[in-house]
Order: C-alpha cells, then sequence, then structure tokens
C-alpha cells in the first residue's frame, strides 16, 4: 500500500500536552497521528479509549487506542474521516494541539489464556482490535485474525496484525485481495472446518458484529464485541451511548465498552446511530464550503 503522507516530530515536553507528534496518512480518508499525552500512555490498556475535542466549536467523540508508548509519553489513534469533528482531526498537522483530551476511558479488554482465540475485525475496526490481539497473544492464546474490508485499498494494518497473530486471514468484498467475501463468511468457513475457538472478539460496523455474532450463536462460542455508540462525556453521566444488553440498559462509556455479543440488541443502536444524520451531513457540509476555505463569505461561524 502506497504511503501517502507522514509528518514527525520528536517531542515529549509537557509544554506539548495534546499535541500532534506523528501524522499519517494510511489509507484514503485514513489517518493514524501520535499524540503527546504522558497521563494518558501510563495507565492505558488493551480495549480503551479517550474522547477529546479537536477547538472549542468542535464536539467530543470517542477514539480507541491503538497504541501507546509509556517510555516516551504518547498515544496514537486511527481513524477515518467521515464526519465534521474527523475531518477537523485529520487536517491538524504535527506541532497542533488538540484542545481536549480525556483518557483512557472504558474498561479495559478481559485479557487471559482461553486457548484459540479469533480476532474478526473489519475496516477501520482492526485499528482498535490491534491491540486486543497483541494482548490476547502475549498472554498465551493462539490468536487466529480475519481482517476485512471493502476492497485492497481500504484494507489497514494487514502486517501488523500478522505480526500478532499465529495466523491472518485476508477478506475483501470484492475479492481485489485474499478471500471475496465478508469476514464472518470467512469465520464460518473456519468454524465449519477444524478450528474450536474458546472466544471471538469482533470488532467493526456494528452490522459486521451482528452478523459475526449470529455466526457463532449456534455453536455456543462466546463472542465480544466492542460497542462505540453516540458518546458526550463518557463518564456515564449523559446517558447519550446507553444501549441494551441482556434487556437491560448499560451505559457503554462506564460498562463497557466490551459486551457480550450475543446479548446485545443491535437494531436498537443502529436506529438511535441514525437520529442525527440530517445534522451530521448539514455540519459536514458546512466545514467542507467554510472552514474549507471554499465559501467568499469568510464567515466561519
Amino acid at each position: 500500500m502506497q504511503k501517502l503522507e507522514l509528518e514527525t516530530r520528536q517531542t515529549n515536553s509537557p509544554s506539548n500536552a495534546h499535541s500532534i507528534v506523528s501524522r499519517q496518512e494510511i489509507a484514503p480518508q485514513v489517518k493514524k497521528i501520535t499524540i503527546n499525552a504522558p497521563e494518558i500512555a501510563m495507565k492505558a490498556k488493551a480495549g480503551q479509549f479517550v474522547i477529546l475535542r479537536v477547538d472549542d466549536e468542535g464536539e467530543r467523540f470517542p477514539l480507541t487506542l491503538f497504541s501507546w508508548n509509556k517510555k516516551e509519553g504518547t498515544i496514537t489513534i486511527i481513524f477515518q474521516e467521515v464526519g465534521r469533528s474527523t475531518k477537523k482531526l485529520g487536517s491538524l498537522h504535527v506541532g497542533d494541539k488538540i484542545l481536549n483530551l480525556v483518557g483512557p476511558l472504558g474498561n479495559p479488554s478481559k485479557i487471559r489464556n482461553y486457548g484459540l482465540a479469533a480476532v474478526v475485525c473489519g475496516g477501520v475496526g482492526a485499528a482498535a482490535a490491534y491491540p486486543i490481539a497483541k494482548a490476547l497473544k502475549e498472554t498465551g492464546n493462539t490468536v487466529i485474525t480475519i481482517v476485512g474490508a471493502r476492497n485492497e485499498g481500504l484494507l489497514i494494518l494487514e502486517e501488523a496484525m500478522r505480526k500478532v497473530s499465529n495466523e491472518l486471514f485476508v477478506s475483501t468484498d470484492d475479492g481485489s485481495k485474499g478471500r471475496q467475501g465478508f469476514v464472518s463468511e470467512a469465520l464460518k468457513s473456519l468454524i465449519e472446518s477444524e478450528y474450536r475457538f474458546d472466544i471471538v472478539y469482533a470488532i467493526g460496523p456494528l452490522m459486521m458484529m451482528k452478523t459475526v455474532a449470529e455466526v457463532t450463536r449456534p455453536f455456543g462460542i462466546e463472542t465480544i464485541v466492542s460497542l462505540n455508540p453516540i458518546m458526550v462525556d463518557g463518564m456515564g453521566m449523559c446517558g447519550s451511548c446507553r444501549v441494551t444488553v441482556g434487556g437491560i440498559t448499560k451505559f457503554a462509556c462506564t460498562d463497557g465498552p466490551e459486551f457480550d455479543a450475543h446479548q446485545v440488541n443491535f437494531e436498537e443502536i443502529v436506529k438511535r446511530l441514525k437520529t442525527h444524520v440530517t445534522e451530521e451531513k448539514l455540519s459536514v457540509d458546512f466545514h467542507e464550503k467554510h472552514e474549507g476555505g471554499s465559501c467568499p463569505c469568510h464567515n466561519h461561524r
């Protein structure tokens, strides 16, 4: 895959807290940035996330940690530019600062030696799955990873995932690399052959995680998903991230983000995520026309 952009700067000074240390575009509209955040780096564990706000006009939004370096005092996140806030974040350069950054939040993944573990990830979900796969392998599990994307150009972290897996399978919707089809189909094929998984971690788009849960349900395989619904405060006070698990209301930020996939009401989450679609589109349009500089009115507020 072509390396589209890379900027770096060596710094771990306290005065540079929350500043961008390095910035790289690893796929179209997918950015990898490393941030000076020593306090977060010291406490971060697999499965946790941060909530950030780019500037004083921005919204708060969560991103799962990809990696962290305690010695250098940095954290790394990978995200796709979708809405106004992620586009703003993606436009920052090395040396720029993020206004607010809080974390690590959420409960860490429950890592132990299960035996044979499958890590199934789609799209940018590979970024959140990587530290989990790494931790599982370091704990002695045999890790089988399935990474997928719509096409080869959108496939990320293949080599990184290979290094923390005993076996890695690639699946693309159009067949441009690896097996043609969805990651859930690849998982089902493995289960129906000789693979007897003790646990499955699925991280990616909601419908992908839902489908994986339906694949593993008949086999009684413990399946964990990481939920990342709408969040505001990330501390269980606003209630924006509520989800229904086993018929009980849970908060993804404090009770999760990981839950038993067979107990999650995915349909409810999908409906809630569509609540602000119109407003999100208007916000993106505004950002591209005004903050992007193409509008002659110069009224950026």
